[in-house]
């Protein structure tokens, strides 16, 4: 046992009440228990690439194909929703395995069924006990997608002292954009290690028109497909409100809320809407001319998003820090965000940059969706201009790559 576990079995008595509350899975392989991995093919070394969630496992699209058949990939995540991702993405070329807490000892029977040779951190999981284990077996250890938002900047530096400790064990921060990187300085981490190699984010997009399965989805519905439809995804509270006001006359609109907890209150707040979970079991809460509906499931929101002809970015209108808006602009979709984007800032600086994006407040949502419904010319020039973007930005997947690649196999020379 190491002192962080004395700090750590108390607050975890403390906060039990909170996240006993919502149901989670996989409780023995959160504490370290599992079967070993099988022993990496003769000749190759394995690499750890760790996500906490659905975004940053869906960031790994690009990178993972280039490491998978030069070394032996597992990919780890925190979330129940995050590890269905990766299973769904990745499950068919690499391991995938759920990441435990960091308790020192659940630390230890995670690396000993794992076995890295090299371990990859995406954006930012610095876990104290983690970082040290992996130091003490020689385990080098980085930072890829590297990113920190002013308000985590805030509460870590607070522990700075702490935390640069840490950081300094890693082997490099890869990071997005020279904001994340002054930060990551910031907090103590040598100047030589931090790096800035841009957002796998980007590599992430499909640049499609179509997704499988969202003409299942709007039979389903009840979309028109004649009539516009405004797709708004990853909404917060109130935001509901907002788009169904703003919403031209005879136009449809499908919201579609980030937390689940939040569907009942979206669902009142888009009178008669039809609701997807009722209609998988065959009961609609609307009528057969409904023009709203309510995306109350979890992984169908890029079905949705092909569907669109404009979309809305939620979370950006209120007091929260926005919604990442690549990959309906990778699908071609015309593509409006509110002001509040602190999450997402460099992006969408990028996009405004391009003219590839319509950033507008509360009240320029109303006239701002009327002129993009009424107006193809201006959808289409706001969607090649978007897609441009992404294009330009497009790499910190490959070298991510073959920095990983690097790492590794200086291991294997030491």
């Amino acid at each position: 046992m190491r002192a962080l576990d004395l700090l750590y079995i108390p607050l975890a008595l403390v906060t039990a009440p909170v996240w006993a509350v919502k149901k989670r899975a996989g409780w023995g392989e959160r504490f370290g228990r599992g079967e070993a991995l099988p022993a990496p093919p003769a000749g190759k070394k394995r690499v750890l690439l760790h996500a906490v969630s659905v975004g940053e496992v869906s960031a790994l699209r690009g990178v993972v194909p280039q490491l998978v058949g030069k070394v032996d990939v597992v990919v780890s995540a925190t979330t129940d929703t995050g590890l269905a991702r990766a299973n769904d993405l990745f499950g068919a070329t690499c391991h995938v395995v759920r990441y435990p807490l960091d308790f020192s000892w659940a630390v230890e029977r995670f690396l000993d069924r794992v076995r890295p040779d090299a371990v990859a951190l995406v954006e930012l999981e610095v876990w104290p006990n983690f970082i040290d284990e992996c130091a003490a077996r020689a385990i080098p250890t980085c930072i890829i997608n590297g990113r920190l938002s002013e308000r985590s900047f805030k509460g870590y530096h607070r522990i700075r002292d702490f935390l640069a400790k840490r950081l300094n064990l890693l082997a490099f921060a890869a990071v997005q954009d020279a904001d994340y990187a002054g930060r990551f300085r910031a907090l103590g981490m040598k100047a030589d290690k931090v790096r800035i190699t841009g957002s796998m984010k980007w590599d992430a997009a499909s640049m499609t028109d179509t997704v499988p399965g969202s003409d299942e989805l709007a039979a389903d519905l009840g979309v028109d497909r004649a009539r516009p439809l405004i797709v708004a995804g990853s909404t917060a509270e109130d935001e509901e409100a907002l788009l169904h006001a703003a919403c031209p006359p005879g136009v449809q609109l499908l919201c579609a809320p980030r937390k689940p907890e939040h569907f009942d209150d979206a669902a009142a707040a888009l009178p008669g809407c039809v609701r997807r979970s009722y209609k998988k079991d065959g009961r609609a809460t609307g009528t057969a001319s409904s023009n709203r509906f309510l995306l109350d499931t979890i992984g169908e929101l890029r079905k949705a998003y092909a569907l669109a002809d404009v979309v809305v970015m939620g979370r950006s209108f209120g007091t929260l820090y926005g919604s990442d808006p690549i990959e309906p602009i990778a699908l071609g979709r015309a593509t409006v965000i509110g002001p509040s984007v602190a999450d997402f800032r460099a992006i969408v600086a990028e996009f405004e940059a391009a003219q590839g994006i319509r950033q507008v407040t509360r009240d320029q949502l109303a006239p701002t969706l009327h002129e993009l419904v009424d107006n193809p010319t201006s959808r289409k020039l706001l969607v090649d201009r978007g897609r441009a973007c992404i294009e330009g930005h497009q790499g910190a997947s490959h070298r991510h790559a073959q920095m990983l690649l690097e790492l590794v196999a200086r291991r294997g020379k030491a």
